[in-house]
């Protein structure tokens, strides 16, 4: 009898040593409190070699990027941070009319700032540093939009997704760019991932949106992509006036408190630059200034080009995603329907709808099966080509020149006389102080647009091309000083040939721009300089 006790205390403590294993529990509740648990805490979980990944990727996608898009990513952005830390720079029409915020810009000025208080700003600095800012940016916002799709789908699907996200052309062409579009593209991965799809049940809604409002004060048409998506949460939400009074009116008195008191500081002044801007670019409807195209452009022309060969995946991947997805494809309708009936259309305007795109297109790859491989292979060949390109070669001639201008400011000291430059192209052709770093002597032709209702108004561009000749002779007479060196593209050279013999200009320097000149945009750049007699 002794002996079966001793026996039995034995086995006891023998089971007791073991690990207490535990039935699993088949709830879904419990399977998505598991999943959570692996894959970490926070945003990027257990990301790290993903992260690790993406910022060295889009390090290289913002190297091989050496050409310029459009003028804001110059003159509402860098122009303006390197003017409120070197007190020099040029600000546009724009900042006069107060119709953009400091917001954007000061993220660049506090790197430069940085840079100055180190003694380091030097002109590569100051043009890389941003970029690699953007950079690093656009490839957390590619993490989440992996995490995002991954917690609401599942790793295949994600996976697609992000594969999909690094290979678009256009999103390799427009993420590492200091452009406030950018920065929507960012915000709209990590608004996406807060976005309570199924009600509030996440608890995510104070932070989609504060990040909603930081995105209106960014850009104040950023709020047309997430309209759909804040009504649709707005009607699934059970304590409506608690959402407004707890979470939407706190979000939105910070973000507008904090542009606010930046506007402030910078204007001297208190302003709405928001208001100013919606007013000024959609009510009043005046930035078809700058160009207008028909209503359906967007439909035609942007929408397909800036996702290329994405598109038949997009379109596939709308049937397939799960109903609660279908509210974002009505997201990127509505914004597109939107964006249509403002006359001033730009390709950049529904970037920021893109990440979103990419989950459509992510379903469409997870689901291919014979076809899988060659699809793969012909989006990512496809890409790679528009890629290179766009990145390397074409519109690249208007950054090159701004070496050449800088050069001379490291030869003023050895000159005679101080050089000066006038940029005889359309207005912000090239970058301006923040790409030469020093006060060199720099004109350009303007073109702000008439804000006090005179139709037969004429900006100084439009007058310079129509008589080229003619206005350089008036402005430039016996009692103004020329220009040491003139840059123009090579359309124009024809055209103002006497000028540039009598008044003694010899071309010093050419530079590639572009395959496809079009209207006042050459194929080539043309340095001339003035030479002295004697």
């Amino acid at each position: 009898m002794e002996k079966l006790r001793n026996s039995f205390f034995r086995a006891r403590r023998s089971a007791a040593s073991e690990p207490v294993r535990l039935r699993k529990r088949k709830s879904t509740l419990y399977a998505a409190e598991c999943s959570n648990s692996e894959q970490g805490r926070g945003l990027f979980g257990p990301n790290t070699y993903l992260i690790i990944f993406s910022v060295a990727l889009r390090s290289v996608n913002c190297l091989l990027v050496q050409t310029s898009f459009v003028p804001d990513e110059y003159w509402q952005t860098l122009e303006v941070a390197h003017n409120m830390v070197f007190k020099y720079g040029y600000l546009t029409w724009e900042w006069k009319e107060k119709l953009r915020g400091y917001t954007y810009p000061l993220i660049f000025a506090s790197f430069y700032k940085l840079l100055q208080i180190f003694k380091k700003d030097t002109v590569q600095l100051l043009i890389w540093v941003p970029r690699l800012a953007q950079s690093f940016l656009a490839a957390l916002a590619d993490v989440t939009l992996y995490c995002v799709v991954k917690k609401q789908a599942n790793e295949e699907v994600a996976k697609w997704v992000y594969f999909s996200q690094l290979c678009s052309w256009f999103t390799w062409y427009c993420s590492t760019r200091t452009i406030t579009n950018s920065m929507e593209a960012v915000l709209t991965s990590f608004i996406f991932y807060y976005y309570p799809l199924q009600g509030t049940k996440t608890g995510s809604s104070s932070k989609y949106l504060a990040l909603t409002a930081f995105a209106f004060v960014v850009r104040p048409t950023a709020v047309i992509l997430w309209l759909p998506l804040l009504f649709s949460h707005f009607w699934q939400e059970a304590k409506k006036l608690d959402l407004l009074l707890y979470k939407c009116l706190p979000a939105g008195c910070l973000s507008l408190g904090f542009s606010l008191i930046v506007d402030r500081i910078f204007y001297g002044e208190w302003v709405v630059v928001q208001w100013n801007f919606l007013r000024f670019n959609v009510i009043q409807n005046l930035g078809s200034f700058y160009g207008s195209h028909s209503w359906h452009w967007y439909f035609t022309q942007g929408f397909p080009v800036i996702m290329g060969t994405h598109l038949p995946f997009f379109i596939h991947g709308c049937l397939l995603v799960p109903k609660k997805n279908r509210i974002l494809l009505i997201a990127v309708l509505w914004t597109i329907i939107v964006y249509s009936f403002i006359s001033h259309k730009e390709f950049r305007f529904i970037y920021p709808a893109m990440p979103i795109c990419m989950v459509f297109c992510g379903y469409s790859l997870a689901n291919l099966k014979i076809w899988k491989k060659r699809a793969v292979s012909f989006l990512f060949l496809s890409n790679v080509c528009l890629v290179l390109y766009t990145g390397l070669i074409h519109q690249r001639g208007t950054l090159d020149v701004m070496q050449y201008a800088q050069k001379l400011c490291t030869d003023t000291l050895l000159e005679k006389e101080e050089p000066s430059l006038f940029f005889l192209m359309p207005c912000h052709s090239t970058p301006f102080y923040s790409y030469v770093h020093c006060p060199i002597k720099m004109h350009f032709l303007e073109c702000p647009p008439d804000l006090s209702g005179n139709n037969t108004y004429i900006d100084e561009a439009d007058l310079f091309f129509k008589e080229p000749l003619t206005w350089l002779n008036i402005r430039f007479s016996a009692q103004a000083s020329l220009p040491t060196h003139l840059v123009i593209f090579n359309v124009l050279e024809q055209n103002i040939e006497p000028f540039l013999r009598t008044k003694s200009y010899i071309k010093v320097a050419t530079f590639f721009h572009t395959h496809v000149p079009e209207g006042r945009t050459g194929s080539h750049i043309h340095v001339f300089e003035r030479k002295m007699n004697g």
